[in-house]
């Protein structure tokens, strides 16, 4: 897992060059927003089982065929594994949330998803809509917390629902 200071350090070295401007901009950006990282990621922490809980309610609520017979959120073991997935997309974004970086995202969480959903017949379509409610739920939080200069907050989030719909199913 690299942060964003190891990555840019990895691509310039990788290309021979010399650190420029931008990138000093860049790295200045993310240091400077290091102690709103941790206060965001602790407000997603201290409220993660109700936003997993509150997501799921909203996700059921508005694709009912998921936990109807043949859904597959159907029965008690469907369910709770929809919850516990739920529950590793928000905790991966925190940690890129905190790093600056989505490369644990890649390396921890995206890497076998696609062939271990695909295997298990789970659709994409409600993965990706229940991580963009649990977004929503997190910058609400955030925001209730008194945190509003967090616009960084999306990437992680952006970025799996990106990767969920890229694929072809």
């Amino acid at each position: 897992m690299q942060d964003r200071v190891e990555s840019l350090v990895k691509n310039y070295d990788l290309t021979a060059r010399f650190i420029d401007n931008a990138a000093i901009a860049s790295l200045a950006t993310y240091l400077d927003t290091g102690r709103l990282r941790t206060q965001v990621v602790g407000v997603i922490n201290a409220n993660a089982p109700e936003i997993v809980r509150e997501a799921a309610r909203q996700l059921f609520e508005e694709l009912p065929d998921l936990i109807l017979p043949g859904g597959n959120a159907y029965t008690t073991r469907r369910h709770a594994m929809y919850l516990r997935d739920m529950d590793y997309f928000l905790r991966y974004s925190t940690y890129a949330l905190l790093t600056g970086n989505n490369s644990v995202l890649d390396e921890r969480l995206l890497a076998g998803l696609r062939d271990t959903f695909n295997s298990l017949g789970i659709p994409f379509g409600p993965t990706a809509r229940s991580i963009q409610i649990m977004k929503n739920m997190a910058k609400e939080k955030v925001v209730a917390a008194g945190i509003n200069q967090a616009d960084f907050v999306d990437e992680p989030f952006d970025y799996i629902i990106r990767e969920l719909s890229e694929t072809d199913v």
